[in-house]
């Protein structure tokens, strides 16, 4: 498999600034270095990074998290669940271990609740295209014709008591890309908070999670920076003032494929079957939960700009920053008094 480094969607780095009426009910002893450490996983670079005092040992049991249940989950060998799925569709059901039948039965609720526009069932549509891999190419119109008659993700069988999944079509495949990393990046939290860590940053590659706050001053907060979709990586577009909040980001720089002049980016439209095609070069979302903003961010980024704002206000837990192939940044409601544009090539549009 080619390494298709995901850029990292957000920079973070420590905010000199107290929250006001912040203070902490007892003493934690924070690190000003990190204990941290980094390694290739899942087709991308994930690091672990966590400042209390005495909680290095904790860093070896985050990466054991992500790499148990990326072999679970992935597609991409053959002794994952996901794998067994797809090789016994039409056949028969497979039994899967109880973190998949969990992230399942998540990914089928969205699917269902965004009414097919974010699709776990698209797996007859990536392997066709392949983007990020060695084997990449563009499939011919009536492969994705076909393809297209195999995602329909409500022909998915679920069975609670025997924690087994069934395709019924032999052609369906499931692709948990699009939710995966965020599932794994709140198993992570949930191991952290268990031990006792309040001060780390979780990267999954374009999914970061920030706990607590700032190690230089107790009750600080991060400051996240949000990559520039059509800059290097390490260059951002602006900056937001977060804590204890995961974000996401999905952009067209992400992994593509290139084929006489075009560029084809990996975000499949499950109506099409070709990538998404609209105004926007990059989406971050920004929730309380990894698998919200893993979603959402595919989600809102095949809506566009204005229908994908239209959702996002529409609910109260989540924020998002759009950016666009004419280097505008588009606002939600609730994060407007929380970014800072500090890009000059881009202008932040006033609603």
């Amino acid at each position: 498999m080619k390494e298709s480094k995901r850029l990292l969607g957000v920079l973070v780095v420590m905010l000199g600034l107290v929250l006001a009426g912040c203070s902490n009910e007892k003493e934690v002893e924070l690190r000003k270095q990190a204990y941290e450490d980094t390694e290739f996983l899942m087709g991308t670079y994930v690091s672990l990074r966590i400042y209390n005092e005495g909680k290095e040992d904790v860093l070896e049991d985050g990466f054991n998290v992500v790499r148990e249940l990326a072999d679970k989950i992935t597609g991409e060998t053959v002794e994952s669940d996901i794998s067994k799925i797809n090789a016994a569709a039409g056949d028969h059901a497979v039994v899967v271990s109880e973190p998949v039948y969990e992230l399942l039965k998540i990914a089928d609720s969205y699917s269902d609740e965004m009414d097919g526009q974010f699709n776990y069932a698209i797996g007859s549509i990536t392997n066709l295209w392949r983007i990020g891999f060695d084997d990449a190419r563009k499939p011919s119109q009536e492969e994705i014709d076909q393809a297209l008659l195999a995602i329909d993700f409500t022909e998915v069988t679920f069975n609670d008591e025997e924690q087994s999944v069934y395709l019924p079509n032999e052609a369906m495949a499931l692709d948990l890309g699009a939710i995966a990393k965020g599932y794994i990046a709140d198993q992570v939290r949930d191991l952290f908070e268990e031990e006792g860590i309040t001060s780390a940053i979780i990267d999954l590659g374009g999914n970061v999670f920030v706990m607590g706050g700032s190690p230089s001053r107790d009750g600080e907060v991060w400051r996240v920076g949000i990559q520039d979709p059509l800059g290097v990586r390490g260059s951002s577009v602006g900056s937001t003032v977060q804590s204890d909040r995961s974000i996401v980001t999905s952009g067209i720089y992400e992994r593509y494929l290139e084929v006489d002049g075009q560029l084809y980016h990996h975000l499949m439209d499950p109506k099409t079957g070709y990538p998404f095609d609209n105004e926007i070069a990059g989406v971050s979302i920004i929730s309380e939960d990894s698998v919200d903003g893993d979603t959402l961010s595919t989600l809102v980024f095949g809506l566009g700009v204005e229908a994908g704002l239209d959702y996002i206000n529409s609910r109260d837990d989540v924020d998002a920053v759009f950016i666009t192939k004419d280097n505008k940044v588009y606002l939600s409601e609730g994060i407007k008094n929380n970014f800072e544009l500090t890009n000059q090539s881009y202008t932040l549009v006033e609603e």
